[in-house]
């Protein structure tokens, strides 16, 4: 037997041991959200200052909140209002000035990234038609001696030169009230022809917006706040910005272009996830000096282009995205959205097409993880979701409209055929809070009747999106960003309520047939409601404990037909010390031919996740990467191991409790390794998700491999094959020359496959 499996029998018994002590064992509880963040999902937000005027007699009067849509129920038809100034530019020709709202949080207290960002608008080579007014804040610590820890601190960078202009009160960053006021304050004192409005932290999607202050219960910024925040400004200007961007992971979404449209001329939102070195403030600045009449499509370009290259620098350029958004033209792909979401919500009533649209969905790009290790940001590429849906939905002039806004985006080869905007998509709903924060930022009512379905359960009993509608039949967010209907209508998702689910049935079940294959057929319903299937591989330690290995794609077959059997060759991924690692699918590439995938580890001490991909016989590791974070914000740095980096890998029970591996000191040169599993006992199950996100999860099988090598699965007592005269042809083969060839009786059906695995 290998060494991999008896270190893992031996650390299990310690861990089993030490479980059954009499000793009380100490437990670690944590919150999801920050008590701020709880304050603000919990109840409508009380107007603050930058929703409110107060009228000569000291009574309160609703602002406008920037922008208004609407949608006539009747008809269906989505209209869009917008406040305007009047065209008139605030500053002197040819000047850029750019604001930089910099909330360092552990990003500069663990990194410095901050710091490093400051140093590159240092080295360029500086003009008295550029510049940077910062402010500070968000951060425990920063690695410089200028700034300080328990100051809001304004600086003007420029010319090879920082200089502090202002100092305030020290406040929480993820307020509204903290960036108007910023804004409020750099516009007046640094108002020009052209200005950008930077947000530089943590981002997680359009749910949980961004920069989180680690000052202050680490609260975020909502998405509504800061709508509220550039509403109450841009009331005191007279011109949009050219720019707002994310400096951020994940903010390239529909929700969070919507919102800007009307305060600036272009959005600059990466889909997915950014490297700690952001972008690239030397190349930026150089451009500007070098032509500050440029407009804010050609200064995207500069900044898509050079943020390509950082990436490249970290070897994080295969996952970049960067898109600049043209806003003027975004009203037009919204209305358009708006009539291709009533198309689509009018075919997911159909029952029998509801699973395949939710199959069909879950096939488009998704950003930032969402698995099991790493957590679920639920941001699904826009394009991606109406190409997928093309036989249900008649895309009309979306994709035009959608591409029209697009100036420029710049993508890594995972994501090269990415549309350029996100938007929210259920995979897995965090809570009833996270429904509700969407209900107020949805860019369309049926697209949000779509994700309340899904997340709802609907079946056959009927579903109906009149809450969404005012009594006589109109949809809007005139104040935007709030919820409009009842609080607790959401109320009826909980994120522990996953069900084992009562669509996903059979005509056979489950079982190992008599030739040792283990295989199942869906009956009708089955098909029209599964989403998903994927198989389970586990270790047995003592027939009542098991560790769970992770997740396997090679399950073969379709929805046509409703066959579905194991492709499991026997192999596994494993550290260089032989050590089985815990490995779960995050994606494909877009060829099919190379899987990503994430195991739990620590890494010098710290719980995170091991990101590598294979391809073939290929494997390579990307680096650590610590996922989504308990406040729903995405980390940013993937690290590339280093020689003596203590690799620690992480395994779940069959409780779900977790236990650690033996500890591997990383050395130059290593990589994992796929090789043969160690003789021993193994389980294997299917795992099958249906359109709501409840699951069906078979019995586990027993298989086995022998000391010569030998896999095979334990037969069901009961199994006799198939029967009835059915007649399924399958034909395997795969880069290790492994072939594997079914032929199964199976009524007048006849089905012959043929998978060349490139995987494997």
């Amino acid at each position: 037997m290998k060494k991999s499996l008896l270190c893992l029998l031996l650390i299990l018994a310690l861990i089993l041991s030490a479980c059954s002590s009499d000793e009380e064992q100490p437990t670690q509880t944590s919150d999801t959200v920050s008590e701020a963040d709880k304050d603000k999902e919990t109840s409508t937000p009380a107007p603050s200052d930058a929703d409110v005027d107060v009228t000569e007699n000291g009574t309160a009067a609703k602002k406008n909140s920037g922008f208004a849509m609407k949608v006539n129920g009747t008809d269906g038809k989505l209209s869009i209002s917008r406040a305007t100034g009047s065209g008139k530019k605030m500053g002197e020709s040819g000047v850029w000035t750019i604001f930089v709202y910099l909330c360092g949080t552990d990003l500069e207290s663990e990194q410095g990234s901050a710091t490093s960002d400051i140093a590159q608008m240092l080295e360029s080579k500086g003009s008295d038609n550029v510049r940077f007014i910062i402010q500070t804040g968000g951060t425990k610590e920063w690695y410089n001696d200028v700034f300080a820890v328990g100051k809001a601190e304004r600086y003007i960078v420029q010319k090879g030169d920082i200089e502090l202009v202002d100092t305030v009160e020290l406040t929480n960053m993820g307020d509204s009230a903290t960036l108007e006021s910023f804004i409020k304050w750099g516009v007046k004192n640094y108002a020009s022809e052209k200005m950008g409005l930077v947000f530089w932290d943590h981002g997680g999607g359009s749910i949980t917006g961004v920069c989180v202050d680690e000052l202050f219960d680490y609260d975020t910024l909502y998405l509504s706040e800061i709508n509220s925040a550039l509403a109450s400004a841009y009331a005191q200007m007279t011109d949009k910005f050219e720019f707002i961007g994310f400096d951020c992971c994940l903010m390239g979404t529909a929700e969070v272009a919507n919102i800007l449209a009307t305060y600036a001329r272009y959005m600059y939102g990466s889909q997915e996830t950014e490297p700690g070195s952001g972008w690239d403030y030397t190349a930026i600045s150089d451009f500007l000096v070098s032509d500050p009449s440029a407009d804010g499509a050609a200064l995207g370009k500069v900044l898509a282009d050079s943020f390509y290259e950082e990436c490249k620098e970290y070897d994080q350029e295969n996952e970049c995205t960067m898109t600049v958004v043209d806003l003027s033209k975004l009203d037009n792909f919204l209305v358009e959205f708006n009539d291709y979401s009533l198309r689509l919500y009018n075919a997911c009533q159909n029952a029998d097409s509801l699973g395949a649209i939710v199959r069909s969905i879950e096939k488009a790009e998704n950003f930032g993880g969402n698995n099991r290790s790493e957590g679920y940001t639920n941001m699904v590429d826009i394009g991606g979701i109406v190409n997928a849906c093309r036989d249900y939905a008649d895309p009309g002039n979306v994709l035009e409209a959608l591409k029209s806004c697009i100036t420029y985006n710049k993508n890594g080869s995972n994501h090269k055929n990415a549309s350029g905007l996100s938007v929210y998509y259920p995979l897995q709903v965090q809570g009833s809070s996270e429904l509700k924060v969407f209900s107020g930022i949805a860019v369309s009512p049926y697209y949000m009747s779509i994700t309340d379905m899904v997340a709802t359960g609907y079946t056959d009993n009927g579903y109906s999106n009149e809450v969404f509608f005012t009594d006589d039949g109109y949809w809007s967010n005139e104040d935007c960003c709030y919820d409009y209907f009842e609080d607790d209508y959401f109320d009826y998702y909980d994120a522990d309520d996953q069900y084992e689910s009562s669509l996903i049935t059979f005509e056979a079940e489950p079982f190992v047939d008599e030739d040792g294959t283990y295989c199942f057929v869906l009956d009708e319903n089955g098909r029209d409601w599964a989403v998903s299937v994927e198989g389970y591989l586990a270790l047995n330690i003592d027939d009542e404990t098991f560790v769970e290995l992770g997740e396997t794609a090679e399950v073969y077959g379709d929805f046509e037909s409703g066959l579905f059997i194991d492709g499991f060759d026997g192999f596994w991924f494993s550290l260089p010390d032989e050590q089985l690692i815990a490995a779960y699918v995050v994606d494909y590439s877009e060829d099919g031919q190379r899987a990503f995938y994430t195991s739990p580890v620590y890494v010098n001490g710290n719980r995170t996740n091991l990101r590598f991909w294979q391809e073939g016989t290929e494997i390579h590791v990307e680096g650590a990467w610590d996922g989504i974070d308990e406040y729903g914000m995405a980390a940013r740095q993937v690290r590339k191991l280093e020689s003596g980096d203590k690799v620690t890998p992480v395994y779940y029970l069959e409780d779900d409790t977790e236990f650690e591996g033996l500890e591997y000191e990383w050395e130059e040169g290593d990589d994992l390794t796929y090789t043969y599993l160690p003789e021993g006992e193994y389980f294997y199950a299917f795992f099958i998700d249906d359109a709501y996100g409840d699951y069906y999860t078979s019995d586990y099988v027993t298989f086995r491999i022998d000391e010569n090598g030998e896999i095979f699965f334990v037969p069901d007592e009961n199994a006799g094959g198939f029967g009835g005269g059915y007649d399924y042809g399958y034909d395997y083969g795969n880069g290790y020359d492994y072939g594997y060839d079914y032929d199964y009786g199976y009524g007048d059906y006849d089905y012959d496959y043929d998978y060349g695995y490139g995987y494997y």
